[in-house]
């Protein structure tokens, strides 16, 4: 699995129920929501996005 990191990442008690939650509404795994979420605030690997 050299695609993929693994990370340690402290967040705020309310934003993880928060996630928890949403995981749970969704039928994702928390891990799955919080990728979900960040590939959709980051739009698409490779954009044409020209910001750094």
């Amino acid at each position: 699995m050299d695609d993929e990191k693994r990370i340690s990442l402290r967040l705020p008690a309310e934003l993880h129920a928060r996630l928890v939650e949403a995981a749970r509404t969704d039928r994702r795994s928390l891990n799955s929501e919080i990728v979900h979420l960040l590939e959709g605030a980051l739009g698409p690997a490779g954009g044409d996005d020209p910001s750094p």
